[in-house]
């Protein structure tokens, strides 16, 4: 295809501003973060506001702003009720001038688009946009549409610090940015001013934040309003205003928030940010804060501005000596030490306190305590540090300015030092680098190994042919010469003595585990030569047929062995290939495939838990094994309740399953024995995982309970009714008193420790690319622990506590060898994390598996190859971990990203190919695509073709009986050595920027997802890679969607949802608040969060108790 014309760049005649975000419930932000990224260059001032956004929260930030247009990526279902919600708020709130643009690839289908174009959306951006304007195209239509002066507006009213005054606050802002008169009303109302400044990465943003809820919490009728300064771009002018999307704290209707670009270079505020403080005043806010754009060593300009100022820096500043070049430690009021637990955090605690001494001259006192020098990790939920500061900061206010706030049952309590508990101890850092350097020892120990072999096998060869006891020279028998050579120091043969020697001499060089190998080979050889093949799981003896008949009446093997004829040969195949099930696992974890079970998993999850079932149990009719997967709506991804706001209810039950209670879960599954031994669930969600966990290991037990009762005559029901959420017309709250005392606990803890199936629960993933994080990341990580330290004590040895997941870092963007490498380093940080909190790693890496994409490019046919070997060798060699530890097990989903909504009917096509290579490299599990994914969730009819493809593959497909085909192939060798290495270096590339917690806070894996998912765009767009249907091969009649049914949940669906919702509150009304206090209280104290979890379910919903941890653990704060 060619490259789409690039009309002349469109130059806007004047400041446009754009506020971007992802919609409600969505953490698709690639699309919508690259269009930020080119508004940026075409120009424009963006204040980005990041993944999960409402429409209230994207209305209020383009009011405070005073922007000219909105630019919202949807990917989540939901978009009707979102959008015309979104033009409803703006009108009804004086902002109708406000121009709305979105895109949401195929998910918005033409004749939707036409509807919110006619409702009053400027633009919603197809797949065929796209192809048609290319990105810089899409960019210069929406520039040029919003190049209009806000300030020419008609006005917005008097001034005001309430919520239905920033409008009038904004504009007059605007209109002292472009140099207009703006006439303040008469007053004397000074309200303090606050100017926080400091080096750029600080963290400024986040001790704003966290000093803004402190206000908030103590002072309920305070009104704040932040002016934040962000540089001009001097080439393009445009801007990034990126501290918006840092700040929690504007969910209040008592802070005003907006942003300035300083629109002229090297500087760090806006010209005009005494006029604007002037406004903020005018307009009766108690209080003004100020944050500068990242400062230099030589920058004071805040101190100008405001009453008190706050200099924020980290730990790292290099020498002391650095310090004395540091204008602001000459002026500041308070100084945050901020990023406290870096390294040299003391050093420089008490260091900048003597600096401080020496610039304000205060060398007779007071303590280095009373210094208004603060150590502080405004990251850490309620940090004892940002609670000194805050108290700090208010005691002067009250003092210097006259504030009538005082620190009287402040709820910033305990203060002092922060406490430094880092989740990986500090001598277990650089773990992955220590990671990249075994697996290449290994590998040059194994070419050392091969290296010695090949050079005694062609001795002891030579020495077979001048022997004058012959033999037939076969690998065998030349090991038992040199087993007899090496066993006896003297010659058989006195003419052989030399070269018997020089034998002896290079055979110290074979290690042992070298000479087990060759000497097992022909055992091996043997064994698999075999009609049957014998194993041992878990006790159990294992008898599988080792080939299959194909029509033609050839006997194909399942395992098939090289043809080794040299030492070297053999010790290059078992030491880096193996057979499956052998160390380094690189073809496979297991022997052989289960006979009984496909891998095939049958992924659902569609409005209600009714209809999902429904869904299930089309899927699994007919199936041998029951492999269900879970995919729940966007709502519950977020731990949110359904809601009748529009923005929510538009996503109840789309694209996912609603589920809020423990009842919900037990409808999800009824019908189905979630104890049976092929019956296994996998469930795709992250932040609320512990919960959404707790609920299904609930409603299992219900069924084992019921079971029980029915066992023992307690209650009269037939055996099939355990399964279902009614007995009799009674739930579980009428049965549950035939229990006895303590039996219920027994029975929950039996159902775990034979359930089979997997949780997601990937936060690290999340953090860097899928964004469905909801809690602070040091509490979420912590909940893992939680989960993975009570399966330990309660021996749940059959589910996975953990799916650590490449398939959303590659769906955000990643090429297929950052998706691998980040996920095995994301692995790694749970193995430390866990001995961390001292955990054995033995008792639970076995509950560890992982999750991996698989699209069109080369690298994706090793991927499963390059995980299980990195991940067996470092096991072994770095954890001292056992052969079940050592094994990593991963399931496949085909790509998303492979997906086009154009011409639909070949994603078939692709989804065919990438399934075959996931069972030919032995994947674990596998989920393909349907086809019309790409546009809607998926119909029957598509789901049934989808699990045909893995069918067809699995039973008709002749290559596949071959359990190894990969082997052998030698580009498929040397794709596997090339991946490989380029993993170990990223590992090491992490490892310098203090392994993935370190890179995470840099925000590098987000970086680098976000670089690699522009440059497929980028060569999607201009053809370069090519793309059958979507950029070559093009149907012109072709349309994105076509007459494909969309499959949506219904108006009753929803309102279903919500009634339930009310009668479970209504129901439990009495028990709940004690159940959320309980689980707080554990949280404070340390307690073990998900066992608690397993009573709070019982009573509470998703979306309470994700409140009452928030309280505790705080919320999740974006990351540009």
């Amino acid at each position: 295809m060619a490259t789409p014309a690039q009309p002349e760049r469109y130059e806007p005649k004047h400041k446009v501003r754009f506020i971007t975000a992802a919609s409600l419930f969505d953490g698709h932000d690639a699309a919508i973060n690259i269009m930020r990224r080119i508004l940026q260059a075409h120009g424009a001032e963006v204040v980005h506001l990041g993944h999960n956004r409402s429409v209230a929260d994207i209305v209020d930030a383009a009011i405070q702003e005073d922007a000219q247009a909105i630019a919202v990526s949807s990917y989540q279902g939901g978009h009707i009720e979102f959008f015309t919600y979104m033009i409803d708020l703006l009108r009804s709130r004086g902002a109708g001038h406000v121009l709305v643009f979105g895109g949401g690839g195929g998910v918005i289908v033409p004749r939707e688009i036409a509807q919110l174009e006619a409702y009053g959306v400027a633009k919603i951006f197809s797949p065929e946009d796209g192809r048609a304007m290319g990105l810089d195209g899409m960019i210069d239509h929406m520039i040029k549409a919003a190049d209009f002066d806000p300030a020419s507006l008609a006005s917005a009213g008097p001034l005001g610090a309430t919520a239905d005054r920033w409008l009038a606050v904004a504009r007059a802002i605007t209109r002292a940015e472009e140099g207009l008169e703006v006439e303040l009303p008469a007053g004397d109302r000074r309200a303090p001013v606050l100017g926080i400044t400091g080096t750029g990465g600080a963290g400024k943003s986040s001790v704003t934040d966290e000093l803004v809820l402190r206000f908030l919490a103590d002072f309920p009728a305070l009104t704040i309003a932040i002016l934040s300064v962000d540089p001009t771009k001097r080439k393009t002018g445009g801007a990034l205003l990126g501290d918006r999307i840092r700040l929690n704290s504007l969910g209040s209707d008592r802070v005003f928030m907006r942003s300035l670009a300083t629109r002229q270079a090297h500087r760090a505020l806006s010209a005009h940010i005494e006029h604007s403080i002037a406004l903020c005043r005018a307009a009766g806010f108690d209080l003004v804060l100020v944050e500068s754009s990242g400062i230099g060593q030589a920058d004071s300009e805040i101190v100008d501005v405001a009453d008190l100022s706050l200099y924020v820096m980290t730990p790292e500043y290099g020498a002391a000596m650095q310090l004395e070049k540091i204008d602001m430690l000459d002026f500041a009021d308070f100084v945050a030490i901020n990023k406290f637990d870096r390294p040299k955090a003391l050093d420089a605690l008490r260091d900048v306190r003597k600096q401080y001494r020496r610039c304000h001259g205060l060398f007779e006192g007071p303590g280095d305590e009373e210094l208004p020098v603060y150590a502080t990790i405004a990251s850490q939920f309620h940090d004892r540090g940002v609670n000194s500061l805050y108290q700090g900061i208010v005691r002067r206010l009250a003092a210097d300015n006259g504030t009538p706030w005082t620190l009287e049952g402040t709820s910033a309590v305990p203060a002092g030092e922060p406490e430094r508990h880092p989740t990986i101890p500090g001598d277990r850092t650089g773990y992955l680098r220590s990671i990249a350097h075994t697996v290449r020892g290994y590998k040059a120990w194994a070419e050392e190994q091969i290296e010695v072999a090949g050079r005694l096998y062609q001795l002891v060869g030579a020495r077979a042919i001048l022997s004058s006891r012959g033999g037939d020279g076969s690998p065998e028998e030349l090991w038992r010469m040199f087993e007899e050579i090496t066993g006896s120091e003297t010659a058989s043969e006195a003419r052989l003595a030399d070269l018997d020697a020089e034998i002896r001499r290079i055979a110290h060089q074979l290690d042992d585990a070298s000479r087990e190998q060759i000497a097992d080979w022909p055992e091996i050889q043997r064994d698999y030569a075999r009609d049957e093949f014998c194993y041992t799981v878990r006790g159990r003896e294992i008898h599988v047929p080792l080939t299959t008949a194909s029509l033609a009446g050839t006997r194909v093997p399942k395992v098939q062995l090289p043809r080794c004829a040299t030492w070297p040969e053999v010790l290059r195949y078992l030491f880096l290939e193996n057979v499956p099930g052998a160390f380094p696992y690189t073809a496979g974890v297991f022997p052989l495939k289960r006979t009984e079970e496909l891998p095939t998993r049958m992924f659902a999850g569609e409005g209600g838990p009714e209809r999902t079932n429904q869904r299930f149990h089309l899927l699994a009719a007919g199936q041998e094994a029951t492999r269900l997967s879970t995919a729940f709506d966007s709502a519950t991804l977020y731990g949110e309740d359904p809601a009748d706001r529009p923005d929510i209810w538009g996503k109840v039950g789309e694209s996912g399953v609603s589920i809020c209670t423990v009842e919900d879960m037990e409808r999800l599954y009824a019908g189905f024995d979630l104890c049976d031994p092929t019956t296994s669930v996998s469930m795709t969600i992250n932040g609320p995982a512990p919960m959404i966990l707790a609920m299904f290991f609930n409603a299992a037990a219900r069924q084992q309970a019921r079971k029980k009762l029915i066992a023992s005559n307690r209650l009269k029901a037939k055996h099939a009714d355990a399964f279902q959420p009614l007995v009799d017309g009674k739930d579980w709250e009428a049965l549950e008193p035939l229990l006895e005392a303590g039996e219920w606990d027994a029975i929950l803890r039996d159902t775990m420790q034979v359930i089979r199936g997997t949780v997601q629960a990937d936060i690290l993933k999340e953090d860097q690319a899928q964004n469905t994080c909801i809690f602070s990341t040091e509490f979420a990580l912590r909940m893992m622990g939680d989960i993975q330290r009570l399966f330990c004590d309660w021996k749940v040895r059959n589910f996975y506590s953990v799916s650590i997941s490449g398939y959303h870092i590659a769906e955000a963007g990643a090429n297929p060898i950052t998706q691998l490498a980040f996920t095995l380093a994301n692995g790694f940080t749970y193995v430390e994390t866990y001995l961390a909190r001292g955990m054995r790693i033995d008792d639970f890496a076995p509950n560890l598996s992982f999750f991996f994409s698989n699209g069109m490019d080369p690298e994706y046919t090793v991927i499963g190859r390059v995980a299980r070997r990195i991940w067996a060798i470092a096991i072994r060699s770095r954890y001292d971990g056992n052969e079940r530890s050592q094994k990593l097990k991963y399931h496949i989903q085909t790509s998303g990203r492979s997906l086009h909504a154009m011409e639909i009917a070949f994603n078939d096509i692709r989804t065919t190919l990438q399934g075959l290579l996931a069972m030919a490299d032995n994947c674990n599990s596998l989920h393909t695509n349907a086809y019309d994914e790409a546009i809607t969730t998926p119909t029957p009819e598509s789901v049934r073709r989808a699990v045909a493809i893995q069918l067809i593959n699995a039973l008709e497909f002749g290559l596949l009986k071959n359990e190894n085909p990969l082997q052998g192939s030698h580009i498929v060798e040397w794709l596997t050595d090339v991946v490989e290495e380029a993993v170990l270096e990223e590992f090491v590339r992490l490892s310098e920027r203090g392994d993935v917690l370190g890179a995470m806070e840099s925000m590098y894996q987000r970086g680098k997802i976000q670089e690699e998912s522009l440059h497929y765009e980028r060569l999607k767009h201009t053809g370069e890679y090519p793309i059958v249907g979507v950029n070559t091969y093009v149907d012109p009649a072709a349309t994105i969607g076509g007459e494909i049914p969309l499959t949506r949940a219904t108006p009753d669906e929803k309102n279903a949802r919500l009634a339930h919702l009310r009668d479970f509150h209504d129901r439990h009304s009495a028990r709940a608040p004690e159940a959320l206090r309980r689980l707080q209280e554990v949280a404070r104290t340390g307690g073990n969060i998900f066992e608690e979890l397993l009573s709070t379910v019982r009573s509470c919903s998703l979306g309470q108790i994700s409140n009452a941890l928030y309280e505790v653990g705080g919320q999740y704060r974006r990351n540009m």
